[in-house]
C-alpha cells in the first residue's frame, strides 16, 4: 500500500462518478455502473477485476466508515478515471480513519477481513488519502492493457 494519491484528475482521458447506496442493491448498481462505464471506454477486459475492487472498497466503506461518520454525513462516492495505461478506482467516504488491512486468523473461508487483501492482489497499487475537513478516499490503480 502506498500513501501517495494517484494524479487522477489532471490529464485523465475520461472520468465518471456515482453515489453509492450502502447495501447489496447499491453495491450491485456500483458494479453495473463500473462495467457499463468500462465498456464505453473499450475496457471490457478490465470489468471483472474492477467490479471486485469496487465491491470490496464500497463494502469496507459501508462496514468501517459510515457507522462512525459524523451525523448526517453518510455519502459514499465511487470514482472511475482513465489515465491511459491505468484505470484508477476510488471510493470516498465520510470517515477519516485509516484503512487497515487485516489477515483473517487461521485457515478456512473467513467471511470478513479479506477485502483489502483482495484489492492488493488485483491492483498494481492502492492507497488512501485524507479528504479534509472529514473523510478519506481509498484508491486502486489497475492496468488497462489486455491480458496476453
Amino acid at each position: 500500500m502506498s500513501g501517495r494519491a494517484p494524479d487522477m484528475v489532471p490529464g485523465a482521458l475520461a472520468a465518471a462518478a456515482l453515489r453509492i447506496e450502502c447495501g447489496r442493491e447499491g453495491f450491485a448498481r456500483a458494479r453495473a455502473f463500473t462495467r457499463r462505464t468500462l465498456s464505453g471506454w473499450s475496457l471490457d477486459h478490465c470489468g471483472d477485476d474492477a467490479a471486485v475492487v469496487v465491491t470490496e472498497l464500497a463494502a469496507n466503506a459501508a462496514t468501517h466508515a459510515v457507522p462512525f461518520a459524523p451525523e448526517g454525513r453518510t455519502d459514499v462516492w465511487l470514482g472511475l478515471a482513465l489515465d491511459g495505461a491505468h484505470l484508477v478506482l476510488t471510493v470516498s467516504d465520510p470517515c477519516g480513519s485509516r484503512p487497515v488491512p487485516t489477515r483473517p486468523a487461521g485457515p478456512g473461508l473467513a467471511e470478513h477481513g479479506r477485502g483489502l487483501g483482495i484489492v492488493e492482489a488485483l491492483a498494481e497499487e492502492w492507497g488512501w488519502t485524507p479528504r479534509p475537513p472529514q473523510g478519506k478516499t481509498v484508491w486502486a490503480r489497475l492496468p488497462t492493457s489486455p491480458p496476453h
